[in-house]
């Protein structure tokens, strides 16, 4: 149960119990537990597929649980609908009504809930300034860029005040630019007002570079949550180790280095940016392809049947087809049990000796 000391500014904690939900026999979400602090920035992150929309929806009152209970502050809402559960959403496709101008796109559910006039335009004064639209206020939706409706969708997502805000994929229709200008904006306005957000995105960047806390999903469950750092440094499991990192890490069956004949139950991982050029390296590889990335290359190479990624320094000069051996620091290895996939630091230190020796 949540306790008042809890309670961030306007935010509230949110805790997941063991829900679950199928469809049509198929499972999407697998006895999930999940607990998103209060004020915190919680991202959702995994590929098509893996239940994390639906989770969201779950949260939101969108849909049902078919098991499992979840809590908003204080409060079981499980069986409470959308209306009561005091949050605001954010949708991908920011379904603003194509007939209204941008302010009343924005004050729409102050209106719907009948607040008055003057405070409905006092509250529209302060949002339109925080996200830059107040000289925008007059115009359709059709009139603004896509940046400009995904700030009308915000707009009019806090302007309600809730201390839970939820966002599906909010960024997935804008470019580049403008999803990185978006990243900073939402995250900042997050930390400004204190509300508790839960944001789903497939896109890592976007999961690793605004939350706090990144939920990555895999076939319903959760494969691993933590803060973007400590997935990046120490993922649990191969598929976290895969999916988070561009280009992601590299992964050894343990029997091809020579020295650990011994250790055919182990799959080893390095980061392509951790391994280095060497003469003397324990990894010995054939040179495929070679990427000119400015200031690194991507060398894309093959040892022992297996692909790997190189990501070095340009002065570096290498040619496909070409021989090349690279070395590695002791604390870059990670190494895992193949057949449960389960991270083992216990054997880290013993086995990145044994290949420096």
């Amino acid at each position: 149960m949540t306790t008042a000391s809890q309670e961030t500014r306007c935010g509230k904690a949110i805790h997941l119990e063991g829900i679950s939900k199928t469809w049509g026999g198929a499972v999407a979400v697998d006895g999930l537990t999940i607990d998103v602090p209060a004020g915190s920035f919680t991202a959702l992150l995994g590929p098509s597929g893996c239940g994390k929309s639906t989770t969201l929806r779950m949260i939101a009152g969108l849909e049902t649980t078919d098991s499992g209970a979840i809590r908003i502050g204080d409060e079981n809402v499980t069986r409470k609908g959308c209306s009561e559960r005091d949050l605001s959403m954010v949708f991908q496709s920011y379904a603003l009504f194509p007939h209204l101008s941008v302010a009343e796109n924005i004050v729409f559910g102050l209106k719907v809930r009948r607040v008055a006039r003057e405070r409905r335009d006092e509250k529209l004064k302060r949002v339109a300034a925080l996200l830059g639209l107040s000289a925008l206020l007059d115009r359709k939706p059709a009139q603004l860029s896509g940046g400009q409706q995904q700030r009308v969708a915000l707009g009019r997502a806090i302007i309600a005040e809730k201390p839970v805000c939820l966002m599906d994929e909010p960024l997935s229709n804008l470019d580049a630019k403008l999803r990185h200008e978006m990243r900073l904006e939402i995250r900042a306005l997050q930390q400004q007002l204190g509300f508790t957000m839960v944001y789903v995105t497939h896109d890592q960047v976007e999961a690793i570079t605004m939350a706090d806390q990144v939920v990555l999903l895999n076939k319903g469950k959760v494969e691993q949550a933590a803060a973007p750092r400590h997935l990046y440094e120490r993922p649990s499991t191969p598929f976290a180790a895969r999916f988070i990192g561009t280009p992601p890490m590299n992964l050894f069956p343990a029997e091809i280095f020579g020295v650990l004949s011994d250790a055919s139950d182990l799959t080893l991982g390095v980061r392509p940016e951790a391994l280095k050029f060497s003469s003397e390296g324990p990894i010995a590889g054939t040179v495929r392809a070679v990427e000119f990335l400015g200031a690194d290359v991507l060398a894309d190479c093959m040892v022992a049947g297996t692909g790997f990624q190189a990501r070095l320094p340009a002065a570096n000069m290498l040619a496909p087809g070409q021989s090349a051996q690279f070395s590695f620091s002791p604390e870059d290895l990670h190494v895992f049990d193949t057949a449960s996939g389960r991270r083992r630091d216990d054997l880290q230190t013993e086995i990145g000796a044994r290949l420096r020796a």
